[in-house]
């Protein structure tokens, strides 16, 4: 007999079996862990902190009401089926104003006009609502591009509002509104498309100009038709919207589209803008007014007529206006971001050292750009524009010699 085999084989199977123990071991406490996490999932234990919480507050009683078990709201005119009342269980409860989150009420003003039956959860406040715990129910979760816009994502784009990133889904519905209760990012962002008259370049919500891209519908670009090259820090389409309204000639050098000057909350204020305007697919009930259509206010109609039909057509029509007053002619610029034209004669000459019909028939500088691919002009409009420019610098003399005298 060979003892020293004997030996050697003996060895191997009190090895062997202490491998297999260990390993049974560690596959026990696996599968030990995997029953009870599914057994004690974690919308189970906020529910458990709910009634805690409840009873605490509200009583034995109303504790020995709370409905336990997955929570959900199927909206069928939405399409929406969302879990989130699992966890934010004191969503309609009165009595829970004041509690820490998750438990704390919903504001019942807004309720009232956005109730949950008819609405859901993430319409208004994104995340994933089929989701049952907090990270992915929250939409921070791999391939998911719908986060909850609360908080958490305000503080990380340092947006001094922390509601203001909800304001996006607000304007689904409240799209064609000029102004809407609770919306004042949106609001502010609405001020300013009108103020600087975005519509002369770019068609928002199907009407306006052609000379920029159309930004009817913005908000349905996916995030990998933007071009994130020059974007300094967090690369995404909101900060790339940011940046763009802060100073266009950063990320597209090429664009005729000039700076304003927009402080960080406005370029914050129109991005949100851009980003809410999509194609979306609402029942009629659901939009205020039934009003499916962005109807110029009376004044805006009297005023484009006034300009259409006006001395100053001519510069309306050729769209000259998107940049430049004729303020003699009655032509108020869309944007105000070029010089009145009425003073084109003197302007142009103390800029340029050129008279003004050299410079038009020969133009340099952004004007060559514009005058050449945007806004072309044959050789007969420019000598008609050189004409009526001229009579409008007259008027604007007349004008001067007026005011003296008085």
């Amino acid at each position: 007999m060979n003892h020293k085999n004997m030996k050697q084989k003996l060895e191997f199977v009190i090895k062997d079996k202490i491998f297999v123990s260990i390993a049974s071991i560690i596959f026990l406490i696996i599968t030990g862990y995997i029953i009870v996490n599914y057994l004690t999932p974690e919308w189970k234990m906020y529910q458990q902190d709910f009634t805690s919480v409840v009873e605490e507050k509200l009583g034995v009683n109303r504790a020995a009401t709370v409905r336990g078990g997955l929570q959900q709201i199927y909206v069928k005119d939405l399409g929406v089926t969302d879990r989130c009342i699992t966890c934010h269980m004191g969503m309609e409860w009165k009595g829970m104003e004041n509690v820490e989150q998750p438990f704390r009420s919903h504001p019942k003003e807004i309720l009232a006009k956005h109730p949950i039956t008819k609405f859901g959860c993430t319409p208004c406040h994104g995340g994933q609502g089929y989701a049952t715990d907090m990270q992915a129910a929250h939409g921070f979760a791999p391939f998911w591009e719908e986060p909850l816009l609360g908080k958490e994502l305000a503080e990380f784009y340092v947006i001094s509002d922390k509601k203001a990133m909800m304001q996006m889904n607000c304007n689904t519905c409240h799209r064609y509104d000029k102004e809407t209760n609770g919306m004042s990012v949106i609001n502010r962002a609405k001020q300013i498309v009108n103020d600087k008259g975005c519509r002369a370049c770019h068609v928002v919500n199907g009407r306006g100009g052609t000379v920029g891209p159309d930004l009817t519908f913005e908000g349905e670009k996916s995030a990998e038709q933007f071009n994130y090259e020059r974007i300094k820090g967090f690369a995404s389409m909101f900060t790339w919207h940011i940046t763009h309204f802060k100073n266009p000639k950063e990320l597209v050098p090429e664009t005729v589209m000039p700076s304003f000057g927009f402080s960080s909350s406005d370029a914050q204020s129109l991005a949100l803008l851009v980003m809410s305007w999509k194609k979306g697919k609402l029942p009629i009930e659901y939009i205020p007014g039934n009003n499916f259509k962005d109807v110029p206010s009376k004044e805006e109609i009297e005023k484009e007529e006034r300009m259409k039909n006006g001395p100053g057509a001519f510069f309306v029509q050729r769209r000259c206006f998107v940049c430049h007053s004729v303020s003699s002619l009655g032509v108020e610029a869309a944007a105000q971001i070029g010089p009145d034209l009425a003073l084109a004669v003197e302007d142009v000459q103390s800029r340029f050292g050129r008279t003004l019909d050299d410079f038009l028939m020969k133009p340099t500088g952004t004007m060559e750009v514009v005058l050449s691919t945007m806004l072309p002009l044959t050789k007969e409009e420019r000598l008609e524009a050189i004409e009526k420019l001229r009579h409008a610098y007259e008027l604007k003399k007349n004008e001067k010699k007026t005011v003296v005298k008085k």
